[in-house]
């Protein structure tokens, strides 16, 4: 099976635009809110900006926290087709709710929009990666995975950049985007209705209706597994490093003070990281079977530190550079593949989203195919909890390190160390479990 027939294929195609729409319309609705609140802030509330921007970033991610572990069981439970298609009526919903928002310029009902948003996102997860095994053989979940990777960052990169210039008209730009997640949304919808049926995996299962001490069993009860939990914190350290980077790239400190170059680089690293990753997840995805996949983790790791580092070292030549030059910006993205070192660091830049790629394909594979069929929704809806507690502490450790004096560049290297000493307690603490893959 190849890429191509996957795509066009009855048991992925639906699923995989069904989530494609849906990781563009969040990602469009918050660039476009965000940009919305940094420019109308005062006369909105009272409130900073510097607060709102976090406030909102924490806002979508709570529902994570709060209703994985229900979304685990309900997936576990019911029939996933279904389940996928209600999730979806939700979002054309709560879509409609933001054009509201959008129309009363309530940024209060807009933030109540975003929550509902990550409420829809976090019963979404655990159906999504659940439901692959029951549709494709190892060597199609190898390739499923790889495409759902790579269209998840192309379409947070998708909607990140219409949201943001749709919400900078200032005459229609809320008609605009209100449309369009409108609009996207009903298309997902659609989409999902012909997703092929995927039965129940566990239909005696009983809710646990309190998400407090559900979300704690389904946490234990991955800790409990050697392998299993040893991928989990694997993936999360992957989304805590690419959080990090999606954090530091726009920052006017790297791309002004070390590029010394115009805003409109943001657009170019961004995309970069993002075909990057794709790259990476399609190589990954080439391989036939998991066992000859581990080999891209290994290498994927080590290409994320001596990108990581290679990074540091170019951005420390280009600050001794600047500091003898005359200081003149970069007039365009176009004059960054001119000049050898801000070529260098495009190229870092790419590196890293590529072997990122490499690294996290076969992870979600062993994930899937190595949990029990009666529990992997909820497993997997415990991965989406230490993800989402990864990323969490990607943002206030970023944070911390910045306001404590620590250079943004430093934080290249921070990322190169600490991911060798994380993959190396990894292997030390899991690599009998991963042994029993291979042999």
């Amino acid at each position: 099976m190849n890429f191509s027939s996957l795509l066009s294929s009855q048991y992925f195609a639906p699923l995989f635009w069904t989530q494609f729409l849906g990781a563009f319309n969040d990602n469009v609705y918050k660039n476009a809110l965000i940009i919305l609140v940094t420019i109308n802030a005062a006369s909105y509330t009272s409130i900073s900006v510097e607060l709102l921007i976090p406030l909102s970033g924490g806002i979508f991610i709570l529902p994570f926290f709060l209703f994985s572990a229900l979304a685990g069981q309900l997936a576990d439970k019911y029939e996933k087709s279904k389940l996928i298609r209600i999730v979806k009526i939700g979002e054309i919903n709560i879509m409609l709710m933001a054009g509201l928002g959008f129309y009363f310029e309530n940024i209060w009902f807009l933030l109540a929009v975003l929550f509902f948003m990550g409420c829809q996102s976090s019963l979404f997860g655990p159906v999504k990666y659940s439901i692959l095994p029951q549709h494709l053989s190892e060597e199609g979940l190898l390739k499923g995975n790889a495409i759902i990777e790579m269209g998840t960052f192309l379409a947070i990169l998708l909607g990140t950049l219409i949201g943001g210039v749709l919400i900078m008209d200032a005459d229609y730009g809320r008609v605009y985007i209100s449309s369009l997640v409108i609009s996207v949304a009903i298309l997902g919808w659609l989409s999902s209705r012909k997703i092929p049926l995927a039965k129940s995996a566990n239909e005696q299962l009983s809710i646990n209706w309190n998400l407090f001490s559900e979300t704690w069993n389904i946490i234990s009860a991955a800790i409990k597994s050697r392998l299993i939990f040893g991928t989990i914190i694997a993936i999360s350290w992957f989304w805590f490093i690419g959080a990090t980077m999606l954090s530091i790239l726009p920052l006017p400190e790297f791309t002004q003070s070390i590029l010394h170059a115009h805003e409109q680089v943001i657009t170019l690293l961004l995309a970069l990281f993002s075909i990057g990753i794709g790259i990476g997840s399609i190589i990954a995805g080439r391989s036939v079977t998991l066992t000859k996949s581990i080999k891209w983790i290994v290498i994927g790791t080590i290409g994320i530190s001596l990108s990581s580092l290679d990074l540091y070292w170019v951005c420390n030549q280009l600050l001794l550079l600047n500091s003898n030059s005359s200081g003149e910006e970069l007039a365009s993205w176009l004059m960054m593949f001119q000049q050898p070192l801000t070529a260098h660091i495009l190229v870092d830049v790419l590196l890293l989203g590529a072997f990122g790629g490499l690294y996290i394909v076969p992870l979600y594979v062993i994930l899937q195919e190595h949990s029990a069929i009666e529990t992997r929704s909820r497993t997997i809806a415990a991965n989406n909890i230490t993800n989402a507690f990864f990323m969490v502490s990607s943002a206030i450790a970023t944070m911390l390190l910045l306001d404590g004096g620590i250079s943004l560049h430093t934080l290249f290297v921070l990322i190169g160390l600490c991911n060798i000493v994380i993959f190396s307690f990894l292997y030390w603490r899991f690599s009998p479990a991963v042994r029993k893959i291979l042999n």
